[in-house]
């Protein structure tokens, strides 16, 4: 499985196709000159995803996501050309977010906000019961309308 993390409002921005390029003019010094570097080394700026394996499971990836969004959008398989930017992390040109698998929220307010544009994708929140910060130890799926099952474990 393939997740990328991203604010319900920068979804809104590029929805309904997520492409670096529709960001340049907000990204800041560090995201400019990461930019540049992947330029010269790729010839594009990919849309970054982690990818869950053996030795990095889907609970780590959503807990990473979760860094760089409230919203997860997660995908089965991403289309080519796919590049391997790290260990963990693949990316891509652009990726269509009508495509996704699923769908992932923080809060469950998300949820309705969501639904309006992704109608027929299942979407999950999740919950944190006793306000820790661990994510990976107080995590529960709850379903909500048109939702699939998903694993996720708390350890």
């Amino acid at each position: 499985m393939y997740f990328h993390g991203i604010y319900y409002h920068y979804l809104l921005y590029q929805y309904p196709v997520l492409s670096p390029r529709l960001t340049i003019l907000r990204q800041n010094e560090k995201q400019r000159k990461d930019r540049k570097h992947l330029l010269e080394r790729f010839g594009f700026e990919p849309v970054h995803f982690l990818e869950s394996s053996n030795s990095y499971s889907k609970q780590e990836c959503i807990t990473s996501c979760f860094s760089f969004g409230n919203v997860i959008i997660a995908y089965k398989h991403l289309p080519l050309p796919m590049l391997q930017l790290s260990v963990h992390e693949v990316g891509v040109p652009v990726i269509d977010v009508r495509q996704a698998d699923y769908i992932i929220v923080k809060q469950d307010k998300l949820i309705k906000d969501i639904r309006r544009i992704c109608s027929n994708k299942p979407i999950f929140y999740l919950t944190n019961k006793h306000n820790m910060v661990s994510i990976r130890k107080i995590a529960r799926w709850k379903r909500c309308v048109n939702c699939g099952n998903i694993e996720y474990s708390v350890e």
